[in-house]
């Protein structure tokens, strides 16, 4: 027997999903032992994927300024962390699958190290 069962769950608002947070990915160990020739596109799907982890949407949208910061060094000469804000949104098109999804942006800061994870006020 389930331990739902017989009792009503609240539905969430989505307004008070709506967030924004500063994290350090360390792409150095997402993306050991990856061929010199893959690592910016690897690099890139390694974001989506801590993006979609960290807010539990499946739609992300990354700006491209983060794709020119990863791209910047070339293809094999990705950074070892990197700062980027994820900024939950609500999704106001029409007939949209998801009512939420997620906002990569990177952030200008002079050594990610050792940053912790921070909640934005926008």
């Amino acid at each position: 027997m389930s331990a739902s069962k017989g009792k009503k769950t609240q539905q969430r608002s989505a307004i008070a999903d709506v967030v924004a947070r500063e994290y350090t990915i360390h792409l150095h160990k997402r993306l050991h032992g990856t061929t010199f020739k893959n690592r910016a596109p690897k690099a890139i799907k390694e974001i989506r994927k801590f993006a979609e982890q960290q807010m539990g949407t499946s739609d992300v949208r990354l700006d491209p300024q983060l794709n020119k910061k990863v791209w910047e060094a070339g293809i094999k000469g990705v950074p070892y962390r990197l700062r980027v804000r994820v900024s939950r949104k609500r999704n106001d098109e029409e007939g949209a699958k998801e009512k939420l999804y997620s906002y990569v942006q990177a952030v200008n800061v002079q050594n990610p190290k050792g940053l912790l994870t921070t909640t934005v006020d926008e």
